[in-house]
């Protein structure tokens, strides 16, 4: 049987997203505080601008604290668990006080060290010390035996919060853990904690910039607030939680830092205010994006009607013969990849740092699919290099991932034109905006029966609307409707891809 003073506390961070992802929001947590957790046990369900994961702990032992609850959003490298390496056996308390212990050795390894899969290593800290309590003669914030205790200027706290589980604390307890995130600021040096960084000379302690700016956005002076943060970090919670109390309040003077509205301006009437809705996650993402795609895009929109009775009926061919089955987008996306060969200008993006526009080699084709946390755009790498049924194949593939909000961030970045079958949604055609960086988009309304004129007789025929939206930059309008007459002709002809296949 382990003893109480064999623990020690490990702090486990959010790792590396990757993909240039700089934080992730808490959706669910896996694990309460005292559990017991084995080596990569998921113990997190986070969401990103690009998926939601389960994030996998690489130690082994009991969770003693948790950092943030469900719907908060957490920083890359911002702690998410302590967990007490070493617990006891079943017949100890799981929650009991951590003693001190001789140091452990920096060449043990307790941790995994595993990949996230798709998001990049999590290491082993680098130096682990053995927790002191309080009640041993420790100053009240624990100190790690790894750090000089009581040394000038160290100013380090050690991972207390296991500590503090045992002595019927709570995570957010002062003096819980070290403020060891690499964009946060740091209490003063002499370790007193938030207090003494509200001096009025001294800086204000925030879980990161974007909390400062946030204040200033919203006119708020951060010492007039009250972190709710280990050791009294100012969190974006906080902020956002004093700017919802402003506005709602009857009359509040607006601090001097405020801008003042336009003489003529009036007051928002009280029945006018609605819902604030956080534009965080995959929306934020997705707003993002469009917003800096109709900043930067010069698009250009045209469209034609097409006759797709053949295609339907080669289709029905094709399914009756055997073997998978062919979707219809798969059919489209094949068409795609040819009209590309033909017209390559549009499979490029453009540099403007260089003043150059660049023509890919490769067609990495993304689809849009709407989930219930918003659109996505998977896309089907090397589509070009790909028949009919891989296609098929690979569409059902990520429309599963992206409803179950299990795809990678490799699947959902690197596109180079993109499908959107808008006619999933009951519409005839749309001017959907370009997803940038990419420099055209081929849009599919719903293909229904109506009056054609074909081979000189009036007859009912099924027609779609296609549209193609362009960066003006990379072409002009006879290369774009060039591309758009070669799709609705092989829509309508089928068997002028063969002359490509």
């Amino acid at each position: 049987m382990a003893r109480a003073s064999d623990m020690y506390s490990l702090e486990f961070k959010l790792p590396d997203l990757g993909e240039g992802l700089t934080e992730a929001e808490i959706v669910r947590w896996l694990v309460q505080v005292g559990d017991v957790v084995a080596v990569d046990q998921p113990v997190v369900e986070v969401e990103t601008a690009k998926a939601m994961v389960e994030v996998p702990c690489p130690y082994g032992g009991v969770v003693t604290a948790r950092y943030g609850e469900e719907g908060t959003e957490l920083p890359v490298g911002s702690p998410l668990l302590t967990v007490a390496v070493g617990a006891p056996a079943s017949g100890a308390s799981a929650s009991g006080p951590l003693a001190s212990g001789p140091p452990v050795s920096d060449s043990e390894d307790e941790g995994s060290g595993n990949v996230l899969v798709g998001y990049g290593t999590q290491a082993p800290p680098a130096r682990r010390g053995r927790l002191r309590p309080a009640g041993a003669g420790a100053a009240p914030g624990w100190r790690s035996s790894g750090s000089s205790e009581g040394g000038p200027g160290s100013g380090r706290l050690g991972t207390a919060a296991g500590a503090g589980a045992g002595a019927g604390a709570g995570a957010g307890s002062a003096g819980s853990r070290g403020t060891g995130l690499p964009d946060v600021d740091r209490a003063v040096a002499d370790g007193t904690g938030a207090d003494a960084g509200r001096r009025a000379d001294g800086p204000v302690p925030v879980i990161s910039p974007l909390v400062r700016r946030l204040a200033r956005e919203n006119g708020l002076d951060l010492r007039e607030l009250a972190g709710s943060g280990p050791d009294g970090l100012i969190t974006r919670a906080d902020v956002e939680h004093a700017a919802r109390a402003a506005s709602s309040a009857p009359t509040v003077a607006r601090p001097p830092q405020a801008v003042a509205p336009p003489p003529a301006q009036t007051p928002t009437p009280t029945h006018a205010r609605g819902t604030r809705i956080p534009l965080k996650g995959v929306r934020g993402a997705v707003a993002d994006k469009l917003s800096r795609s109709r900043r930067e895009i010069p698009d250009a929109t045209c469209w034609v009607d097409a006759d797709a009775t053949e295609l339907m009926h080669a289709r029905v061919r094709m399914n009756e013969a055997g073997g998978p089955k062919i979707a219809l987008l798969a059919l489209l996306a094949r068409i795609c990849t040819a009209a590309l060969a033909r017209f390559p200008e549009l499979n490029s993006t453009v540099d403007m740092d260089a003043r150059e526009v660049v023509r890919l080699d490769a067609v990495h084709l993304g689809f849009a699919a709407q989930t219930e946390r918003g659109l996505v755009v998977p896309v089907v790498k090397d589509a070009h290099t790909r028949d009919a049924e891989s296609l098929s194949a690979e569409f059902a593939r990520l429309t599963e991932a992206a409803r179950t909000g299990t795809l990678t961030p490799a699947e959902l970045t690197g596109g180079t034109f993109t499908l959107n079958n808008y006619g999933v949604f009951g519409v005839d055609g749309s001017t959907p905006i370009i997803n940038h960086p990419e420099a055209a988009m081929l849009g599919v309304g719903r293909i229904v029966p109506k009056p054609w004129v074909h081979q000189g007789e009036l007859a009912v025929r099924q027609v779609v609307q296609l549209s193609l939206t362009f960066d003006h930059r990379v072409c002009d309008g006879g290369t774009a409707g060039g591309f758009l007459r070669y799709v609705a002709d092989c829509v309508e002809q089928p068997a002028v891809l063969l002359r490509t296949l």
